[in-house]
């Protein structure tokens, strides 16, 4: 398997977990979304971008940045309907616009 290519993003999510106000943290199950996941989400659901738009703001192919959506779709219908904690974490993404010190 090809390394996968950086994904650019402009947006690191505040909180990077989110679970079910039900359930104390140690009983429940979780499901990881990635932040370029997250990212994709952003664009196309928030920001209302089509895809091509949106894979060329993150540096991607459009296939590549449809298989990611629909990645993180069904990961946040399975933490939604199954009740599970949702968290964002890793991927291989760079930043857009931070300052390099």
């Amino acid at each position: 398997m090809r390394p996968k290519k950086t994904r650019w993003v402009k947006c690191v999510p505040g909180e990077r977990c989110f679970k079910p106000q039900c359930r104390p943290m140690r009983q429940c199950e979780g499901v990881s979304l990635t932040i370029d996941e997250f990212e994709a989400i952003r664009l196309a659901c928030l920001e209302d971008l089509e895809q091509a738009d949106a894979a060329k703001l993150m540096k991607i192919s459009r296939p590549t940045f449809s298989r990611i959506l629909t990645s993180a779709q069904r990961k946040i219908a399975d933490g939604l309907v199954n009740i599970k904690a949702i968290r964002i974490e890793g991927g291989c993404c760079k930043i857009k616009g931070r300052i390099k010190q």
